[in-house]
Formats: C-alpha cells, structure tokens, sequence
C-alpha cells in the first residue's frame, strides 16, 4: 500500500544532485520564482545587520563590539564565510544549535541530559541519520543522554507516536487517530496505528528505555468491525513479522519474571530477537521512504535560519499542502542524503545564499509574501539568545579584548550565567507576541535591574559612567546594545534627555541602557 504523497513523489523526475554549492542551488531556485512573480527582493543587509545576524543564528549572541567591529570594517572578498566557519567552529555553536534541537525535539521543553547527548553530536557533525538512530535505539552507555528522548514519551504512546512523526518526518498524524484524516487523503487511521505499532512495545523499566518481543495494536475505524494494525509507516511500506500477536500466558509469565528482574537489578531488560523500533528507523532510512525524513530535516533548518518553512506548517508535509520551491526542497534533501546527512554542510550554504542575507526592510510597495523570500523575516529572539544577548550589551566591551581562547570562555560563562533569566522568557512560536508576564518582567522586576543595568566592576554602566565626554558615552550604549553605530537622531534624543537629568546622570546612563535593551531592534533577529 503506498500513501498518495509518495504516489505523487514517484511521479516526479529524479532529483540530481547539484555539483554547484548549496547557496548556490538556493538562490537559483529562488530568484527564479522571483522573477516569474516579478517581484523585486529587498536589497543585501548591511554589515552591521549580518554581523548580527549571524551570530545571533548561529552561536545564539549578539557580536561583541570588536567582532562587530572587525566584520565591518574588513577588506576582506572572503570576510562573510571566514566568519561563518569561526562562528560554526566555536563552542557556541555547538551549545546553541543543541539548544534548538532539544527544542524541536521536545516541544520546546529541556529533557535533562539530552542536551549533553545533541551538544556533543553536534561538535562532533554526527550525521543526522545517525542522531536518529541513538534517540530511536539509545544506549546510555555509549551515547550518554540519547535516551532522554523517548523515557519522558514512553508512558503515552499515542502522543509518542505523533511526536516522532513530527519531530523526524513533518507529518502530524493525531487526527487520523479517531478516523482517517477529514481534508488530507494522505493520512488515515491505517497509518497512524501503523506507526504506533512501531513504539507500541516501548516501555520504561524502572528508569530503562525497554521493548517488549511482541505486541498488537488494534483499533476501531468510523465503519465496520475493530481492526489489526501492521508495522506499517507514513509511506503505506509495511513490515511482515509474526511478532505482531499477544503474548500468550507461558510467554507473559516469563516476560514479567525478566522485567522484575530487571528492575531489582537495575539494568533494561535484553533486547528483543526482533525490534520494531529498530524495523521503523530501517524502513523510515530506506532509499524510497527516507523522502519524509530528508526533507522535514531541510525543512526545519530552512525555517531556523529563513524564519519560515519551504513547507508551512513544519508538521504538515503533505501531498495536499506542496512546498514554496518543490524542486528546491527535493533538491537539498537529496543533497542531504546524497551527503551523508551533514548537516554543517546544510546550515554552511543557507546562511552563505543570498536568499539568507537580504535586508528586513522592503523599500516601497506591498510587502511580498514570506514564502518567496524576498525580505528577511524578523525572528523573535529565542530565550536563551535574548537572555545571553543581554547580558553581552551590559558588560564593558574591554572585557572581550585579549586571546581568542579567553574571550571564548568569557562568552561561555556569561551564556552560563543567563540560563536562568532565560528561563523566565517564553519560547517563541511562529505567530510570536510578547507576552504579560514579559512585559512585566521588564517593566517592574527588579531582576533586569540587579542582572544587566548595574555599575559594578566590569559592567558597561560602570564605563559609560566614567566617561568624560558625553558623545562618547551615548555613542558606547548604543553600539554595544545594537551593534552598530548610533544614529544623529538617538545621539540627539539622548542629549536631550541627559540635560533633563543633570542631577542624576548615572540614573539617566540607566534608563537609556534599559530603552535599549527592551527596544523591538534589541528583541528580533532582523
């Protein structure tokens, strides 16, 4: 049984790999439906845009005003890829691409050690395949954390289902549960029963991610008798296993004895002669079948680093819902696949394409749909990039000057130190709006003023408020908050404003510190 989403996909032309680099595969294809659109795109950001651009994107931080600096006024043809390749070298960017994986990957919710597993997958470029795979199959003692994924899922298995369907294929299959799906063809109950009788023998034993030899789904369609479910996945491509029966009493006597044993010795129970998890990550890899999860991955990293979906919504890939640019996507996943699932590779040429670099502001005119990619979306800071970001723009920029190594740990423990106001700032979703409790917090909480709007030793206020000259105070707040220099217009507005507060000078430095900080340039990634 094949679903009609491959139907359609085994209709189309095979997709040949590109010889030339990613960003240039992406900006052929996008310009192209540009132009049929006779749509003009917003020209290249600036300097001091891009530097922060990507530095926020990759390594979740705004630039310091050195590396700001150095971007900006290099001569360097090669400058924007030296700095992508020391952004994605660093530390920083395997902590925060982990980040956003354990986001993906958990609903927005930290899961323990898995961030330990995906910060060292990441560091190491472990092929996505092969992430799959450990989260799917983990062992613990070989890859430590991998397991956090499924144990916080076992103990729903409906809702584990369609949380791997949506994390590692982008489909959303919830609402063939109850009855084949009312406006998408693609999905039905055969197939959302099909891929729960994959993780349907998964269980928690005592704190160990265990499966069970056999096991049987059955469910009740909206017409006729109840019905046996198969291994069967997304694409309708079965697994044949006598496996699929109840245990009968002999075998669930023994079953228990093991699983209590198990327990008492604190140990998972051995795996079984015939895995169905493992039968799942077979099939879903397979040439033919591994579509949905070529493409849901360079969907999503698509949507990270664009700010919006070749496929939108990410869990609605389907044949009734086609892709901005179909043969862009078909391109880069088989280019993915074609590369062994490296993602670096992936992420290296969408932030190099010009697609990536285009300014936020559309000149004149109706503003173009997002899914052409004429203007860069604005990105809603993610928590653990407001909160570091932070605390960055509050510390005297003299504290980034020396070794390469120190300033790197510098930045390690200053992103260490904002873990926990990053927890009081909410996750952004698509349709992103600041919420009260945010507003709040910046308005009234006296946190913001105790972690980012001191003058202690090593803190910006603390050299603004040194400062002699005026000018040059004012110049230095504006460009450590916003990474670029100040406009007449702010310099203008912050005099005015100092000579209202003569008598409280350092008070005055504050609040402008604070305005910049919660301003909307300060919030989003523009």
């Amino acid at each position: 049984m094949r679903s009609l989403c491959l139907a359609v996909a085994l209709l189309l032309p095979a997709v040949v790999v590109a010889a030339d680099p990613i960003e240039a595969v992406i900006d052929r294809h996008v310009d192209a439906k540009l132009k049929a659109e006779s749509v003009t795109p917003a020209p290249q950001a600036d300097d001091h845009t891009l530097v922060r651009r990507l530095t926020l994107d990759l390594v979740g931080r705004i630039p310091t005003t050195q590396e700001a600096d150095a971007f900006v006024t290099s001569k360097d043809a090669d400058k924007r890829a030296k700095l992508v390749d020391r952004l994605m070298n660093s530390g920083g960017y395997s902590r925060y691409q982990a980040y956003l994986f354990e986001m993906m990957l958990n609903e927005g919710k930290s899961a323990g050690g898995l961030r330990e597993y995906l910060t060292k997958s990441v560091a190491a470029n472990k092929p996505w395949d092969v992430v799959f795979r450990d989260l799917m199959l983990p062992d613990e003692a070989a890859n430590k954390g991998a397991g956090e994924f499924l144990k916080p899922k076992v103990g729903d298995t409906d809702k584990l289902t369609n949380d791997v369907s949506v994390a590692f294929f982008g489909v959303n299959v919830s609402c063939a549960q109850c009855h084949d799906h009312p406006n998408v063809k693609d999905w039905t109950q055969d197939h959302f029963y099909g891929m729960k009788s994959f993780l349907a023998r998964t269980y928690d034993a005592g704190g160990q991610i265990a499966e069970r030899p056999s096991g049987l789904v059955k469910f009740k369609p909206t017409k006729g008798p109840e019905r046996q479910a198969k291994l069967m996945f997304l694409t309708g491509a079965t697994v044949d296993t006598d496996t699929v029966r109840e245990l009968n009493k002999d075998e669930q006597k023994k079953q228990k004895e093991m699983e209590e044993q198990a327990k008492k010795d604190k140990k998972a129970p051995p795996p079984p002669p015939f895995s169905a998890r493992a039968e799942l990550v077979k099939v879903a890899l397979q040439p033919k079948e591994a579509e949905f999860f070529s493409k849901n991955i360079v969907n999503r990293l698509w949507h990270r680093f664009l700010g919006v979906g070749l496929v939108s919504p990410l869990d609605q890939m389907h044949s009734a819902n086609r892709p901005s640019h179909p043969e862009l996507l078909a391109e880069l996943a088989a280019d993915t696949t074609a590369h062994k699932y490296d993602l670096r590779r992936l992420v290296r040429g969408i932030v190099m394409s010009q697609a990536y670099s285009r300014g936020s502001k559309y000149g004149s005119g109706a503003h173009p749909d997002s899914s052409l990619f004429a203007v860069a979306q604005l990105k809603p800071l993610t928590p653990v990039q407001l909160a570091t970001s932070l605390k960055i723009a509050a510390t005297d920029p003299r504290q980034f000057d020396g070794k390469a190594d120190d300033i790197e740990k510098k930045l390690e423990q200053l992103e260490a130190s904002a873990r926990g106001f990053a927890g009081a700032i909410a996750v952004p979703t698509d349709h992103f709006q600041i919420g009260v409790s945010e507003a709040l917090l910046f308005s009234n909480s006296d946190r913001v003023l105790k972690e980012f709007l001191t003058d202690g030793n090593g803190m910006l206020l603390a050299r603004v408020k040194a400062e002699k000259d005026e000018a040059t105070a004012h110049k230095l707040l504006v460009q450590s908050a916003l990474c670029r220099p100040a406009t007449a217009a702010e310099l203008k507005a912050f005099a005015e404003y100092a000579a209202r507060r003569t008598d409280r000078p350092a008070e005055a430095q504050k609040q402008m510190l604070w305005a910049l900080m919660t301003c909307p340039e300060f919030r989003f990634n523009h």
